[in-house]
């Protein structure tokens, strides 16, 4: 396992390549979801990428305050396959990262509504009402403040 988190200026070629193959891959091909991908918001967050061997199986976008809600944010959570763990391998090595870059400050996400469980494991609490975005239900969820255990 290979697990990098770099500023957009810092990625490869091959990175940026990767992250944006795979962000198509979930969320334009498997989830059926026409949008712009490419939304001028990268150039200022950081990427957290997990790769086993050559391939990157799970990714997120570090979004600092307000770009897409007040709060820093976490955005294009994805996996390549699903059950496999790199969902939990991504979701902690995303908190600890955010708590570094940002210290303990909360953050904001934009959840699938199918994904609230999963999130809640993290700390994470719904808030508001159910609302669609790109033809699928989400739900704001905030965690107010990052565990300790996510330290480096």
């Amino acid at each position: 396992m290979n697990i990098r988190c770099k500023a957009f200026h810092e990625l490869t070629v091959h990175e940026l390549y990767d992250l944006l193959q795979l962000r198509s891959e979930v969320f334009v091909i498997e989830q059926n979801c026409i949008y712009q991908d490419m939304d001028g918001i990268d150039q200022k967050c950081h990427h957290l990428l997990v790769y086993k061997e050559d391939s990157l199986e799970a990714y997120a976008r570090l979004i600092p305050n307000g770009l897409t809600f007040k709060e820093n944010s976490i955005g294009r959570i994805i996996t390549r396959n699903h059950g496999r763990g790199f969902g939990s391998i991504l979701m902690k090595e995303t908190l600890k990262k955010m708590r570094m870059l940002f210290d303990n400050c909360p953050i904001r996400i934009g959840a699938q509504t199918y994904a609230i469980e999963f999130y809640k494991k993290f700390g994470f609490i719904p808030e508001g009402e159910v609302y669609e975005e790109d033809g699928i239900e989400h739900i704001e969820m905030v965690i107010y403040s990052i565990p300790k255990s996510y330290e480096y």
